[in-house]
């Protein structure tokens, strides 16, 4: 598991740990809403009655974490910080992997196109108040075909044709082996919030 916490952020937390009196608490560490654009990382207290036989244990010099499971992936490459402050220190947690989890060339594929969308092609549409999302992929004979609706000023844009061939297609069929096709099921009747109308 490759999870940093400094010793700054461990004796920090063994101390709030001490405060409850209770034997054998340790800390819990997941992700609510993994692999979303609202993931977000938590930890909380863990008595010794609310542990997950299937938690992952990472044990430190001064306390114990359980992970659950299903976050264990998403908290790839993590990292726990405790910075001291005039009002006492902050506690951070970077988890740069939360919200589209670490993928390889054998992942699958919707995990695949998720990650080329929120790391690569949602942050560019993002200037012009847009987004777009996988909404499912269809299995056809010679590959999937990524159905997608786009949102926000990319709904009833009317670039929006040129943005999805010549930007969100093209990316997404260079660098996702065996997708062989997008297709947007947006209404871009709607133009409300439109970037160029």
């Amino acid at each position: 598991m490759d999870i940093t916490v400094s010793k700054s952020a461990e004796k920090y937390l063994a101390e709030l740990l001490d405060k409850q009196q209770v034997e054998g608490i340790a800390v819990r560490l997941f992700v609510t809403q993994p692999g979303t654009p609202y993931a977000e990382t938590c930890l909380a207290y863990c008595r010794p009655d609310e542990v997950d036989p299937e938690d992952e244990i990472m044990d430190m010099e001064l306390l114990r974490f359980y992970i659950e499971p299903t976050s264990v992936r998403y908290l790839e490459e993590a990292t726990i910080d405790f910075a001291e402050d005039r009002m006492g220190g902050q506690l951070t947690i970077k988890a740069p992997n939360a919200k589209v989890p670490k993928v390889s060339a054998d992942s699958p594929i919707d995990e695949q196109v998720n990650y080329v969308l929120y790391a690569d092609i949602n942050p560019g549409l993002a200037s012009h108040g847009g987004e777009v999302k996988l909404i499912e992929l269809v299995e056809q004979e010679n590959g999937h075909v990524a159905v997608l609706r786009f949102g926000g000023g990319c709904q009833g844009c009317s670039a929006v044709d040129l943005t999805l061939k010549d930007g969100v297609e093209k990316t997404l069929m260079e660098r996702v082996p065996g997708l062989v096709g997008v297709r947007d099921v947006t209404d871009h009747t709607e133009t409300t919030n439109a970037y160029y109308k």
